[in-house]
């Protein structure tokens, strides 16, 4: 969104529907502000500079009126959700004042009654269609008692004889006045009404993914059921052969029992988490962490179990910051390591550092990297150039990092291959160990 004009009014905090109804009350205010000026400098000009007699001391309490007023939306702003009805209120303010200062000089003979346009264009732009009939309605009102009664505006014969015409003159600056005022608000605010639908937009592609998720996880927990049973007797099985004279007496043999016996204890386990991670709730399963143990300990174990894919494992920071760890988490960082060893069994590099807000951990490869298209759609669900079916390791490292307030980022390297940064939020920084 645009930066307010003036330093008086500040920005929402992102595109909802209510930042973004507040965004535009501030453009509202910004608006209020220029009219607060351009009317003080007018009515002045006008009274002492062309000697047109006006009610001063009246329109200038009005314009002060109007800029207490402003003040103190200015100020109560940032504390208060802002509705459209309010927006509303706000337009009808605006045209009320205009109304006060056009009955003080000349009524609808004023050149400067256009500015009307203004407050009904904003309206139809900002407020719903029963609103926008409302302020319509209101202005045509106006209008029609400005034509029947005001204060008349006596001109002196000065200018006029001399070939000067100051309602042409005024007619011309009310057209300029409403044409500007009209391209940059408008500009202004639609950007802000384009970016809310954005945001919308962004929501409803979260909620599909977490549609995608939950249909996962309740799979997921069917096949982990599923899977228990004959993952039991694997475990039976293998502990029987281990126990036989045969493969007893046949060390290759029984080394190769002992490999299989730990991956299926390691499968079992998996099983455990995915079970345990789907009967809990999402609150209760986040807990807290030292960020280096959490790195070390899932590096670690995915190493145990890739013994033969060359890892250069640093950590950067000799802090002790501290992380909101959920059981998805170390089942994401894994499922990067295995990307990267997939495509680059020579090698792999992963890299833990931390700065001020995140702990990055980013992985590493010296694969042919990312396809350009792919890179446009990092964690889309079942967008790899493996196949179809694929791409699901990212796509819940996407969304876990999202569910823990971070994020996933992915490039090319200059050299060669490609990396792929998970980066969470600190909960808190900690303190360098001496």
């Amino acid at each position: 969104m645009d930066a307010p004009l003036l330093a008086l009014t500040r920005r929402p905090t992102g595109p909802t529907a209510e930042t973004a109804a507040a965004e535009n009350t501030r453009q509202l205010i910004q608006l209020r502000w220029i009219a607060v000026a351009g009317q003080t400098i007018a009515i002045l000009f006008v009274h002492w500079g062309l000697d047109v007699p006006l009610p001063i001391v009246e329109m200038l309490s009005v314009v002060a009126f109007l800029a207490a007023v402003n003040l103190a939306v200015t100020l109560a702003l940032p504390r208060h959700h802002v509705r459209s009805g309010e927006v509303m209120l706000t337009l009808l303010l605006d045209m009320s004042v205009l109304t006060l200062q056009l009955y003080f000089s000349g009524g609808a003979t004023n050149p400067f009654i256009a500015l009307y346009l203004l407050q009904v264009v904003l309206g139809a732009i900002l407020l719903p269609p029963l609103s926008v009939a409302v302020l319509a309605a209101a202005t045509i009102l106006s209008y029609a008692l400005l034509s029947f009664r005001s204060v008349p505006l006596v001109l002196p014969p000065g200018p006029t004889t001399q070939g000067f015409d100051l309602f042409a003159i005024g007619r011309w600056t009310s057209f300029a006045m409403v044409a500007s005022l009209l391209v940059l608000f408008i500009m202004r605010i639609s950007r802000n009404l384009r970016a809310r639908e954005v945001h919308v937009a962004d929501l409803r592609q979260h909620a599909v993914q977490e549609d995608g998720i939950v249909r996962m996880g309740l799979f997921a927990s069917g096949a982990a059921h599923e899977l228990g049973t004959p993952l039991g007797t694997l475990a039976v099985i293998l502990a029987d052969w281990r126990r036989m004279p045969e493969i007893m007496r046949h060390r290759q043999l029984a080394l190769e029992v002992d490999e299989m016996s730990a991956e299926v204890q390691r499968c079992k386990a998996i099983v455990s988490d995915i079970l345990h991670s789907a009967g809990r709730p999402r609150g209760d399963a986040l807990e807290s962490m030292t960020a280096s143990v959490f790195v070390d300990a899932t590096v670690d174990g995915w190493h145990s179990t890739h013994v033969l894919v060359p890892l250069d494992y640093v950590r950067g920071f000799d802090t002790v910051p501290i992380i909101a760890v959920d059981p998805a988490l170390r089942q994401a960082v894994w499922n990067l390591l295995d990307n990267a060893a997939e495509v680059s069994p020579q090698g792999i590099r992963a890299e833990a550092t931390v700065d001020a807000t995140m702990l990055t951990i980013a992985v590493s490869d010296m694969g042919p990297g990312f396809a350009s298209d792919a890179l446009a759609h990092i964690g889309t669900l079942y967008r790899s150039t493996k196949g179809a079916g694929h791409g699901l390791g990212l796509f819940l490292a996407v969304n876990v990092a999202r569910r823990l307030g971070g994020r996933l980022e992915a490039n090319n390297l200059h050299g060669g291959g490609a990396e792929v940064r998970l980066m969470l939020p600190l909960i808190n920084a900690g303190e360098p160990n001496d």
